[in-house]
């Protein structure tokens, strides 16, 4: 991360590893769909099968920890809202 003023800055691939340490053993995938949005997608690593995709989630080429911390709980909560398909068949 490169250190400007009092705050850390990170581009947005460096954002995107960042994530993938934190959701692993999940794999994710983030893209910028926008200038100023993303899709993030979490799957699962062994099958390829995706688990959530979420677009339009706000994010810059250069953020701060706090965006990616707001980025990260956004995926969290949709994750926690998820009801697998399987279990809508039940």
């Amino acid at each position: 991360m490169n250190k400007v003023g009092n705050m850390n800055k990170v581009t947005f691939p460096n954002a995107c590893q960042l994530m993938r340490w934190h959701f692993h053993p999940m794999g994710f995938e983030g893209s910028m769909d926008a200038p100023g949005s993303m899709i993030a997608r979490l799957f699962d690593r062994a099958s390829g099968e995706t688990l959530i995709a979420i677009a339009g989630i706000p994010c810059a080429t250069v953020m701060n920890a706090a965006d990616v911390e707001r980025i990260i709980e956004a995926v969290e909560d949709e994750l926690e809202s998820f009801v697998p398909p399987h279990l809508l068949r039940a």
